[in-house]
């Protein structure tokens, strides 16, 4: 078990398959878990350790899947996978494959793909099945079934909406909007927006140190084909000067359509 504190409290901040057997759950008190089980093994988390250890993961991550990896803290990563997911052979072998990876240096890992980085997170932390794939417009759909700790809220707010008789995601989302912010700000409501892809939540991603890039900003949008493509050509020209200069190399391959996020 690894225990965290905050003052004179203590509780589970993590539990193995065994411990969950045993009747223990993240968010317990450490005392209770103590009485519950005779002889159980406590170790202090280390914050900073793990969320180096994160960071680690991401730019592996990075490296292998796709160049758009965000930590997801404390316990996950969040990718962009649109038009990556063919390199691994397609979001079934990329899932798969992920996770065995994981398996085989002993971790244990569940990854889910769906349309927005809410429905993402909470499939991945409430399923018990390693992998979880959504198709394209029915996160909303998967989402309504989740339960209401799935929405990345404060543990004391979702208490109080259990408190209220509100035990699914569905259930706070067919609630009118303006007493769920009267009582509880507008913090559930932009949870819950995340979840159904009413708003956009950017993935802000990591970029590592030794990464080669070029870019170019516009004061305004530009859509003309051609005028895409001449700055793109430059982009590129910059690009291959910057790596020749630091004696590094790439790769073309052939263009395809993405299959999806």
């Amino acid at each position: 078990m690894v225990i965290a504190r905050s003052g004179s409290k203590r509780w589970i901040s993590a539990a193995d398959t065994a411990a969950t057997k045993l009747g223990l759950r993240v968010g317990m008190p450490a005392a209770k878990a103590q009485a519950l089980v005779q002889g159980l093994v406590m170790i202090d988390a280390d914050t900073a350790a793990d969320l180096a250890a994160l960071e680690r993961l991401a730019l592996w991550a990075f490296s292998q899947y796709s160049p758009v990896v965000a930590m997801d803290p404390p316990d996950g990563i969040v990718m962009d996978t649109e038009g990556a997911d063919h390199l691994q052979g397609g979001e079934d072998l990329m899932l798969s494959g992920l996770v065995n990876r994981f398996r085989g240096r002993g971790l244990a890992a569940r990854a889910a793909i769906a349309d927005t980085w809410g429905a993402a997170h909470a499939l991945a932390r409430t399923t018990d099945r390693e992998t979880v794939i959504v198709g394209r417009g029915d996160a909303a759909r998967a989402a309504n079934r989740l339960p209401l700790s799935s929405l990345r809220l404060p543990a004391e707010t979702v208490q109080s909406l259990r408190t209220l008789g509100f035990t699914t995601v569905g259930d706070l989302a067919a609630t009118p909007r303006a007493p769920l912010t009267l009582r509880f700000g507008l913090e559930v409501g932009r949870r819950l927006d995340q979840m159904f892809g009413h708003i956009a939540e950017p993935i802000d991603p990591i970029r590592p140190a030794e990464l080669v890039e070029v870019q170019k900003s516009f004061a305004e949008p530009i859509g003309a084909p051609e005028t895409i493509e001449k700055y793109v050509s430059r982009l590129v020209r910059q690009l291959c000067l910057e790596l020749e200069r630091r004696g590094l190399g790439g790769q073309t391959r052939r263009p395809h359509r993405p299959s999806r996020r």
